[in-house]
């Protein structure tokens, strides 16, 4: 657990450092931020808060009852003008608040509004984003451009997306976004969403920020579904000219996933079956089919992967011809060498696979031979061979029938070539011990092929040499027949 660190601690140490210890000013700053790192002190104050939110109660742990929401320690020289004071980030922000605060200011300048909010926005996301986010966050600047937009009309679309956009760059951390939470902006950005849903910028800048703000935070995502995001996000996707816009891809896999470590138990299973019974899983297997831009695929893929969380719903996606449009991008993916669509497609089809059913529509549809094909293409690529190693593994598991298809096809060879070529690589090595496994423990026939080529000694090689392949080397050498899976 991080130590609670003050402003003023911080600074009397450094004054400590200069005046008994006669230390230059610099080294006296640097000296401070060593000792106080190596002690564990938190010095960015992103400490965690206790929330209980009805009707499910959110169980949180209290990680310090002292400093929360800090935006984090200003590393100064007592004495010299505090970072605060001099820095462009609080300039802008004095700016920015003189002109929303005045009579008719969002009328008057409209676009000096927008330069300052843009100059705010890449002093966020600058080689010093880090600190000039926290610098921001502390004076007021999610509450500022959370109000902003309150107060912006949808006709004034450059200034709503602007703020939109600084203000998903300023959400880094549970500090900020319970601010953003605290300032009502779930729901001010939900207004804007419903409201400018005809423009491509406002939907993309307006989901970055529900992605922003969602993400860590489960509080955060209930408010989101209350305020029903779920049936915004179908309503926007059934405007087919909408589909490519990245964020809502982004958007629905943040709300989606249980990433908030303060939580005991999350919602977000429920929040994916909603999902499903509204019909966003159905309009996102349409999207693909469409032909959704490359760049916003991957994001896709993520998002549909979110949702399939039952076997009710893999299978729902198969029927809706999720598995065919799949292994379709799969193919092209790999005749154009995209490694990153070809990863994402073979992640969502792996999750889909766990679903029996799926499985044997997989298989019918030719996928081994797709798989092996695709191996062919990225073969010294080992993060592709793992992904189809992984989806053979789910492919073949409790299944003698296609353990069987699987090693006709092939991929008892490919397991042993992809631990001879990338040794060092200890994911491929434990996921070609993962699908060996499924290859053989139940067909024996399978094990005396495999271990004529040489797979004991390569799975007892990765095992000495990565201790992440431990209990599946161990597991591998078991079904092979071997007495000594332990040694």
């Amino acid at each position: 657990m991080a130590i609670a660190i003050s402003q003023e601690a911080f600074d009397a140490m450094v004054r400590e450092n200069m005046e008994d210890l006669g230390m230059d000013a610099d080294e006296a700053l640097a000296d401070a931020v060593e000792v106080l790192s190596l002690q564990g002190a938190d010095l960015s104050g992103n400490h965690q808060l206790l929330i209980r939110s009805a009707p499910f109660p959110i169980l949180y742990l209290l990680h310090l009852n002292t400093s929360l929401l800090r935006a984090g320690i200003i590393k100064r020289v007592p004495g010299e003008a505090a970072a605060a004071e001099v820095s462009p980030v609080v300039r802008v922000l004095d700016e920015l608040k003189a002109s929303h605060s005045s009579s008719g200011g969002l009328r008057q300048d409209l676009d000096g509004l927008v330069s300052l909010i843009d100059e705010l926005r890449d002093l966020c996301c600058s080689g010093d984003g880090s600190e000039n986010t926290a610098i921001a966050v502390r004076n007021g600047g999610v509450e500022a451009l959370v109000g902003l937009c309150a107060s912006a009309r949808i006709e004034q679309e450059r200034l709503l997306a602007s703020a939109l956009k600084a203000l998903s760059s300023m959400l880094r951390d549970v500090g900020s976004t319970e601010k953003f939470r605290q300032s009502e902006g779930p729901k001010i950005v939900m207004d804007i969403l419903k409201g400018g849903s005809e423009s491509s910028d406002l939907l993309d800048a307006g989901f970055s920020v529900v992605a922003a703000g969602s993400a860590g935070n489960e509080v955060v995502k209930e408010s989101f579904m209350d305020l029903k995001v779920d049936e915004l996000i179908l309503h926007v996707m059934r405007e087919k000219s909408k589909t490519n816009v990245q964020s809502l891809y982004d958007a629905i896999r943040v709300l989606l996933t249980p990433d908030d470590n303060r939580v005991v138990a999350s919602q977000v299973y429920g929040y994916s079956r909603r999902f499903a019974e509204i019909g966003i899983a159905e309009v996102l297997v349409s999207a693909l089919r469409e032909k959704v831009a490359p760049s916003s695929l991957p994001s896709a893929c993520a998002a549909l992967k979110s949702i399939a969380v039952n076997d009710e719903i893999c299978r729902s996606i198969s029927e809706n011809g999720g598995i065919d449009v799949l292994l379709q991008c799969i193919g092209e993916a790999g005749e154009q060498k995209n490694k990153v669509i070809a990863r994402s497609c073979c992640s969502l089809l792996s999750k889909l696979a766990a679903s029996d059913a799926n499985k044997s529509v997989i298989i019918q549809q030719g996928g081994f031979d797709r798989f092996l094909k695709l191996t062919s293409r990225f073969s010294e690529d080992p993060s592709i061979i793992q992904e189809v190693m992984s989806m053979v593994t789910v492919l073949t598991l409790r299944s003698p029938e296609n353990a069987a298809r699987a090693m006709e096809a092939g991929y008892g060879t490919l397991a042993i070539q992809a631990m001879q070529r990338f040794p060092s690589s200890g994911q491929t090595q434990k996921q070609a011990c993962l699908m060996i496994r499924n290859l053989v423990v139940r067909n024996p026939e399978n094990r005396t092929i495999l271990l004529n080529d040489g797979a004991e000694k390569l799975i007892r090689k990765a095992k000495g040499m990565h201790g992440s392949c431990k209990d599946a080397a161990s597991s591998a050498l078991r079904d092979l027949g071997l007495d000594n899976y332990n040694a």
